[in-house]
């Protein structure tokens, strides 16, 4: 049973994806809402009439005490015997039967797939998003904002439905049954409608903000201590315990202020509603006793009036909570929003075609990046790299030597100039099939927190597991493979390598790196330091590798030691986002310029990068 109004609506529909969502509230809602448009609606029905009959009930309490005083019992039995028996059917099945299909509709059909059918859109826009757009926040921040904002929007949509549909059905119920006994028992009810309305209002429009506030003091609180968390290691080799906890408490505690703040509205809330509910009850009781004192009304009415405040008296900060909780609840997905609903700026062009690579040539054309500041980057740089060719790439940090990879990957848009592989704009083709085209063994090589054997399947998820021990023997990294076991016993290539492979040493975690590349087989490939974390004797034994890898491959090496690229067909040195000088190895050290200075400061094969000017 329960699987039925858990398949009324498939979360994973479909849908046209956005670069632009919408940024109001409302409509940003209403259209993760689509699919849910017919079940609303039903669900709103049931809340009616379930509201109805509570009404209803009350209505007919007060007739069964009319009956009552109306005769002696065999005389009321014999006349109403089988009324009281029909609505007692009702009661024990009918009413059970209509709650229930509400609560399903609105537990089991709505609450799990609604919150689920955010989370997943919005994971997958936020995935669309650029390196860029990433480097500006913490990820602790980006990943608390999309694991909270789908309950919120879900338990918004609970509160729509389960309290404030009933509540309004209820309150009509209410002013009709007190109009129907005596007019003038709806006049006590509407007036303290009125004043409930203003408490309603003032809370509203202080809650949202406020929790928003709050919720924004959250998602920075998490943000900070995923940050330390991320970079334990910096924080225990600096020392740095204390200024981590002090730097987290700040945030901790601007957290706990903002919170105060929204309960300081609860809490006002709360003891105005408490008095005005007496006035309710204290009126429309005392009016109910006056009309039977004077015959208008009978005892009945005065018992359903009575029974009806106190059903208000009790619901009525039900529902108060309920729209605090709605317009709380609304107030963190808006605060969500600021990374849900981001445009996505970097994008494919409408008619953007797969790359077709034959040759592997690559050509910049007067390329200049600054990240949108006026110094660092690239500087219009022009530059033809041959199919096949094996270019070397060096200079200071900051000379641009990331910009020119980080261009080249699409992960940016070049501010000014292009990027031709084979003759094709970059921007003209897809960014799946450009870095699909591209194998990258970086110097900060993080891994997956999963098996080694899915981080090497990385490079090519179809590999069989022949393939994956090959790649991983030609890294040298099957015999130290073989020899993991994590925690939980998890033994050789299903060993689980930690968050972001921490449970590997840096020459361990290059060569998983390295065993993904060379599975991929990409036509192009960069090498960002790529032995950089390995020993000599590792780094001598897969220096063959990297050669037999490069082998009609048309490579980029950025390298620090320049031995790892005294032999490649062309060397250029960076400086200042402009190339300086190009050449090979012997005819950089004939110039006697940068490079040549570069190569005489080495110590142990490293460039003095950092000390030179």
């Amino acid at each position: 049973m329960y699987r039925f109004f858990e398949n009324l609506v498939d979360p994973y529909t479909d849908y046209p994806e956005r670069d632009r969502p919408e940024t109001r509230l409302w409509p940003f809602l209403w259209e993760y809402s689509l699919p849910f448009k017919r079940l609303f609606a039903l669900t709103a029905a049931t809340s009616l009439l379930v509201a109805a009959v509570e009404v209803a009930l009350i209505y007919y309490m007060g007739r069964v005490v009319d009956l009552l005083s109306s005769g002696d019992p065999s005389t009321v039995l014999a006349s109403y015997g089988l009324e009281l028996v029909l609505v007692a059917v009702f009661i024990l099945i009918f009413r059970p039967l209509l709650q229930g299909v509400n609560v399903a509709l609105l537990n089991n059909g709505i609450l799990p797939n609604f919150g689920t059918l955010i989370r997943w859109r919005a994971h997958k826009h936020v995935l669309r998003q650029s390196v860029g757009w990433f480097e500006n926040d913490f990820a602790g921040r980006i990943a608390n904002r999309i694991m909270q904002t789908p309950p919120a929007a879900g338990e918004a949509i609970f509160q729509v439905f389960d309290a404030i549909t009933f509540s309004v059905a209820y309150l009509i119920g209410a002013a009709i049954l007190l109009a129907e006994a005596d007019p003038r028992l709806a006049v006590p009810l509407i007036i303290w409608l009125g004043l409930y309305s203003g408490l309603v209002r003032w809370t509203i429009r202080r809650v949202g903000p406020a929790s928003k506030a709050s919720s924004d003091a959250r998602s920075q609180t998490t943000g900070r201590v995923v940050d330390s968390y991320t970079n334990i290691h910096s924080v225990k080799l600096f020392a740095h315990h204390d200024s981590e906890i002090n730097y987290a408490k700040e945030a901790i505690e601007h957290a706990r202020v903002t919170f105060a703040r929204e309960m300081r509205i609860f809490t006002t809330m709360d003891v105005a509603l408490t008095a005005i509910n007496g006035f309710l009850i204290v009126s429309v009781v005392s009016w109910a006793v006056w009309l039977w004192s004077v015959g208008a009304a009978s005892v009945g009415t005065v018992a359903a009036a009575t029974a009806l405040t106190l059903r208000l008296n009790a619901m009525t900060g039900w529902i108060m909570w309920a729209l605090s909780s709605l317009f709380r609840n609304l107030g963190i997905v808006a605060e969500g929003m600021e990374t849900i609903a981001q445009p996505i700026t970097l994008v494919d062009k409408p008619d953007a075609k797969e790359l077709v690579l034959k040759k592997g040539s690559i050509e910049l054309q007067r390329l200049t990046h600054h990240y949108g500041r006026k110094g660092g980057g690239l500087q219009d740089v022009s530059l033809v790299i041959e199919p096949g060719q094996k270019i070397g790439l060096i200079g200071r940090s900051g000379a641009g030597k990331s910009t020119l990879v980080k261009l080249l990957l699409r992960f940016y848009d070049a501010e000014q100039g292009r990027i031709l592989i084979d003759g094709q704009d970059i921007t003209d083709v897809t960014q799946d099939s450009l870095r699909q085209a591209i194998g990258m063994v970086q110097q900060d090589s993080s891994l997956l927190h999963r098996s080694v054997r899915e981080n090497i399947l990385y490079g090519r998820p179809d590999a069989s597991e022949d393939e994956v021990i090959a790649a991983a023997k030609r890294a040298e990294a099957h015999e130290f493979i073989l020899d993991l076991q994590d925690p939980e016993g998890r033994q050789g290539y299903d060993a689980q390598v930690g968050e972001r492979g921490v449970k590997l040493s840096g020459g361990q975690r290059q060569r998983v790196a390295l065993a993904r590349v060379i599975l991929k087989d990409a036509p192009i490939l960069i090498l960002d330091e790529a032995t950089s974390a390995l020993d000599s004797e590792v780094e001598a034994a897969i220096q063959d590798t990297l050669y037999g890898v490069m082998k009609g491959k048309t490579v980029i090496a950025i390298a620090h030691r320049l031995s790892t690229i005294a032999q490649m067909d062309r060397i250029l040195v960076l400086d200042g986002g402009r190339i300086a000088e190009e050449g090979s190895h012997g005819e950089l050290l004939a110039k006697d310029g940068l490079y040549a200075g570069f190569w005489a400061r080495q110590s142990g094969g490293f460039i003095g990068t950092e000390a030179a000017e």
